[in-house]
């Protein structure tokens, strides 16, 4: 409980060029959805949501709340939440956050590991994670540690952004 007050002061920003813009087509007996890469015309800017009432609904021991600190003073860098949706079998993270001077050091890979083994430890079959369609750089990350497409809510977010779900199987 006394590190949420820690990961409040994370510095959440982040700078992205490109989105994930997505297209529907539908008709009769049709649908077609695709999500294109798209180069902004500018960078932008953008803060990740760091919300206290989520960060409290993860510290039931059904869920997990991982912090990730330095060894030599505890200073918080970063964090991840994850719910446990027994029902499914399925870990849903929806927070992966390094404070921006500590990004590129491994700490979001090495939380999600973690993450990964406590889900097998709770019987979860699948580890699911939840990303904006702007998070860019939370995309390629998750991509690049082996999550794969599996699906989108396009009102799912706070601030109506898509929300593309992506996962992998804990076999």
């Amino acid at each position: 409980k006394g590190d949420i007050a820690g990961c409040l002061q994370l510095d959440n920003q982040y700078e992205t060029d490109f989105v994930w813009q997505m297209t529907l087509d539908e008709k009769p007996g049709h649908w077609q959805i695709a999500f294109n890469n798209q180069r902004l015309p500018r960078t932008l800017e953008a803060v990740y949501p760091i919300n206290e009432s989520r960060l409290r609904l993860v510290l039931p021991a059904e869920h997990c709340f991982l912090v990730a600190a330095a060894r030599e003073n505890d200073e918080i860098l970063g964090y991840l939440t994850m719910k446990n949706d027994r029902a499914h079998s399925v870990a849903l993270i929806e927070d992966v956050l390094v404070s921006q001077p500590y990004r590129r050091h491994h700490i979001g890979a090495r939380l999600v590991g973690i993450a990964r083994q406590w889900a097998k430890e709770h019987a979860l079959t699948q580890l699911m994670v939840e990303v904006s369609t702007q998070n860019f750089p939370a995309l390629t990350f998750c991509q690049h540690i082996g999550f794969q497409l599996c699906g989108f809510n396009d009102h799912y977010l706070p601030n109506h952004d898509i929300a593309i779900f992506l996962a992998q199987s804990l076999r």
